[in-house]
């Protein structure tokens, strides 16, 4: 599909866009070149291809699940600005929410 510098300026007014002359005259073929690229991929023959979702097959690579020590309740609440029964207090961020 050959893209023409009036397609361009049509589709630049469209979309809203302030485009000058010179530019528009590069763009045209550099729009058109993307196009005829893409013509071109259709005619690529996929026959026997199986569709996938990324090129290469993936797996998850994930470690195992080990108990570590961590912090205490009380060191992870000791820099928290306000705390209430062991956890740490937040203003409401809902209308009606009724507490916290």
């Amino acid at each position: 599909m050959k893209i023409t510098e009036e397609t361009v300026s049509h589709v630049a007014r469209l979309a809203r866009l302030a485009m000058p002359e010179a530019e528009r005259s590069l763009l045209a073929p550099q729009l058109s070149d993307i196009l005829e690229y893409a013509e071109s991929l259709q005619q690529v023959d996929l026959d026997g291809v199986i569709p996938t979702s990324h090129p290469f097959e993936q797996t998850n690579v994930l470690r195992e699940d080990e108990v570590r020590p961590s912090l205490s309740r009380d060191a992870a609440l000791a820099n928290a600005p306000e705390t209430e029964a062991g956890q740490v207090r937040v203003p409401a961020v809902l209308e009606g929410g009724g507490g916290a």
